[in-house]
């Protein structure tokens, strides 16, 4: 295999829907599962197609409760192609399915430089003899409403017919995750039928509760010699195209499959059937839709590719194609956030959760327009956020834990431990940091674009109104002198409660405090340098009083961090917490990743241990420099030095399961800087948490967008120290010897393409020749300036 290309071989059923899940294409308008085109949804393969932003909400009974649950819906199907032979005596072959007829030399290769799936095998046929057959497929990257299948067939010593059906199949579910299977799942109502000329067939229907309308059309046709008969067959859920190919040796027949598809959230349409019929009828051939695919994406790997060499360079080509398939230049147009797993399955039911906080830092150096775009999504839920708050009886703007069509929280109030088969209360809800991440995502965007009119505007309602939450959520403790926030969770999703209390949440979560000391922090510093008449508008817009910004110095200077044992405590009562013995969970269980299954399984609860799920002290090391974490504590009133900080880390990563794939992320990026020994076994976990599935059968329900975006980042900026702010590319290159080559471009401040290459202890950075401003670029121990056109060569200390 080349370092462009994934290839699999055989059939597997087992590792069928990983296979499906990273064979995925898309273009983030709507993406397609890696399914085989002739087989239905079953326990084996998992055929689905996702729009980003297109969610139905339905009732379900659990557990004897009424709840309600959005989820991003699976729209009909339109890869159906089936095939099987027929004969001279009229008689015909069944069809054909690797489940029933085991092809050989079956191979699936997924071509990332062309973004294209191609599928060769053959099967022997007793009557007939050998047939070969080659299919490509393609999710449009230049038009973001079409995509294509094309099929050719070929015979060895045998002549006759080949009967295909191309089908548009609108009798789906939402059936890709197995515990939600009790869960209603039926999204499609008032679905239609129809033809349009000679070979088209169309297909409508609306999601039942959001009423988002669907218009689908599929033109099939056949290339080569005309087909013996041709048959459009609509039904009441079904459309389908019947075509007979004749087919010899020497003379393969193909067919090709172009199918359009429109929402009623798109922008100027009349309506969703006529727009895609419209467009199917207007879409090129194959081969013009593919060459025009191919140069959209050779724009998008010039603007983002990565250059690591190696297995490691490989795999972030990948977890960078992607990245590019939920979120591409085509999400601007949308209103649209970060979906946890992708346009890829429905686990999480493809809800928008914290990961933008992995996402954006990459897309800010690479497409911009992109992470304002995802910005805007959440200003557009700042209102509904606003009423969250109120309702909660906080001034402000509380973000939702899940996010879907609205803004409201869709956290679910049961979730279901496959380990026990029981429904238990779900308090994620309560993880209110991810007010921080926004207002986080919304800073680091303007730092690294320059854009003040977005910060001046939009930014800046996210931002103060983000503050005034965590201002009036924060609890002043008189015997403490400091401000406590109460009954949260942090990013630890193991601990929601302390042991045996009436009441979920715990006091005093370390990340919660220092991000909302963090967040007040930069809303001091964006009120003090807002014009005074840009201010006024902002206060009055939002209703912010002045005496409200000296209330936040005082709490950003004193909100409680809890310390024990010379280290950082993940939330105050956390030192009484027993310990876990490790070593005898290891022993047992195979795998103890997600170890609250285990325990509540047996009749315990995690929350009694310090044990955790995922890096959450540790976060702060993710978000912040050593400087900037420093500096922080610092006006906090406590002093962080490297030892603590070391002794933290230690701590922790004693103490912790990995059961996230942003685990092993961001341990890599916080031992990068304190123990690098150790760094590279979890950057190895990173990159292969969803290649090798080591969640063990999530990625099947979709990638994980979060950690395939932060190992990319984790070259971007974890192994450079790269950071910008005060106007300056800051870099700090972090000796690591499994990744001491790479290389990769930047847009920066109106440059595009900013060069940045660190090879054999040398750091070069290029500007490209332009107009724009020369480049400020900091080191530790120096400063230099790049202007336009000019290429620096910085020798790196030794370590």
């Amino acid at each position: 295999m080349s370092e462009w290309t994934w290839e699999y071989e055989g059939c597997d059923p087992a590792a069928e829907r990983l296979r499906e899940s990273l064979c995925t294409l898309g273009n983030g308008y709507f993406a397609t599962r890696g399914a085989v085109p002739e087989c239905r949804a079953g326990l084996v393969h998992y055929p689905a197609t996702y729009a980003a932003g297109v969610y139905n909400r339905l009732e379900s009974t659990v557990a004897g409760r009424v709840v309600v649950n959005e989820d991003l819906v699976n729209l009909p199907n339109w890869l159906p192609l089936r095939f099987r032979l027929r004969f001279a005596d009229g008689s015909a072959g069944p069809w054909f399915s690797p489940d029933t007829r085991q092809p050989f030399d079956h191979r699936h290769t997924l071509d990332l430089r062309r973004a294209t799936l191609t599928r060769t095998f053959r099967f022997r046929d007793d009557q007939a003899g050998e047939l070969s057959v080659e299919q490509t497929r393609l999710v449009h990257m230049t038009d973001p409403h079409l995509a294509a299948l094309r099929t050719v067939f070929a015979a060895d010593e045998w002549s006759g017919e080949i009967e295909v059906e191309s089908t548009l199949d609108g009798d789906v579910t939402n059936s890709n995750v197995h515990r939600y299977r009790s869960l209603s799942r039926n999204h499609l109502a008032h679905v239609r039928t129809g033809t349009a000329g000679a070979d088209t067939t169309w297909l409508r229907c609306r999601t039942s509760t959001s009423d988002i309308g669907i218009g689908m059309a599929a033109r099939t046709v056949v290339v080569g010699q005309p087909p013996t008969a041709s048959e459009l067959r609509p039904s009441r859920r079904r459309a389908v195209h019947r075509l007979l190919l004749p087919i010899a040796p020497g003379r393969p027949a193909g067919v090709e499959k172009t199918v359009a598809l429109h929402t009623s959230r798109d922008l100027a349409i009349s309506d969703p059937l006529s727009a895609a019929i419209d467009r199917v009828t207007a879409a090129p051939g194959f081969p013009a839709l593919l060459d025009s695919h191919v140069a959209a994406w050779a724009r998008l790997w010039r603007r983002a590719d990565v250059q690591v060499p190696g297995e490691a360079g490989r795999v972030l080509r990948l977890h960078l194609f992607h990245v590019l398939q939920t979120l591409s230049p085509h999400t601007t147009e949308l209103d649209v956030g970060v979906p946890a797993r992708g346009l890829h399955g429905e686990a999480y039911r493809g809800h928008v959760f914290w990961d933008e906080l992995f996402v954006l830092p990459y897309l800010n150096l690479h497409f911009p327009e992109v992470s304002r775009a995802l910005l805007n999504y959440r200003h557009r839920r700042l209102p509904q956020a606003c009423r969250a708050a109120a309702t909660a009886g906080r001034a402000g703007a509380m973000y939702p834990w899940q996010s879907g069509s609205d803004g409201r929280e869709e956290a679910q109030q049961l979730h279901l431990n496959p380990s026990s088969g029981r429904w238990l209360p779900d308090n994620s809800r309560l993880q209110h940091h991810v007010g921080s991440a926004v207002a986080y995502n919304v800073w680091q965007y303007c730092e690294a674009t320059g854009d003040t009119e977005y910060l001046h505007t939009k930014g800046a309602e996210m931002l103060l109104q983000i503050a005034r939450f965590w201002a009036d959520t924060a609890q002043f403790a008189p015997e403490l002198g400091r401000y406590r926030i109460r009954g949260v969770v942090g990013p630890d999703e193991y601990h929601d409660s302390y042991p045996d209390a009436a009441r979920p949440g715990l006091d005093d979560n370390a990340y919660t405090n220092v991000t909302a000391a963090w967040v007040l922090g930069r809303a001091l510093d964006l009120v003090r340098s807002l014009p005074a008449r840009r201010r006024q508008e902002v206060f009055e817009r939002i209703g912010l009083d002045n005496g409200e910004p000296p209330k936040w110095e005082d709490i950003s200077r004193r909100l409680l961090v809890p310390f024990h044992q010379g280290v950082i405590s993940q939330f105050d009562g956390y030192a009484e917490l027993a310990e876990l013995d490790w070593d005898a969970y290891r022993a047992r269980y195979d795998s103890i990743r997600r170890l609250d299954r285990i325990l509540e399984a047996e009749g315990d609860t995690v929350n009694r241990y310090q044990a955790s799920k995922q890096a959450d002290v540790l976060m702060l090391g993710y978000l912040f420099s050593p400087a900037e974490l420093r500096d922080l504590f610092r006006r906090l009133g406590y002093e962080l030095d490297d030892e603590v900080w070391r002794r933290t880390v230690d701590y922790y990563l004693k103490r912790t399961s990995h059961g996230s794939t942003l685990s092993g992320l961001v341990h890599a990026w916080v031992l990068a800087r304190v123990r690098r020994a150790e760094a590279w076994t979890y950057c190895q976990e990173a990159l292969e948490q969803d290649v090798a599935d080591l969640q063990g059968g999530t990625t099947g329900e979709g990638i994980h967008l979060g950690a395939m975006a932060g190992t990319l980042d984790l070259v971007q900026r974890g192994l450079t120290g790269l950071e910008t702010r005060e106007d300056a590319l800051r870099l700090d290159p972090v000796p690591l010897p499994a990744l001491s080559e790479y290389g990769f471009s930047l847009r920066y401040r109106g440059h595009w393409g900013v060069s940045v290459r660190l090879r054999s202890g040398q750091l070069r950075i290029g500007v490209p020749d332009s107009e724009e401003s020369p480049i400020r670029v900091v080191l530790t121990d120096r400063a230099v300036t790049v202007a336009p056109g000019e290429t620096c060569t910085l020798l790196l200390p030794e370590d």
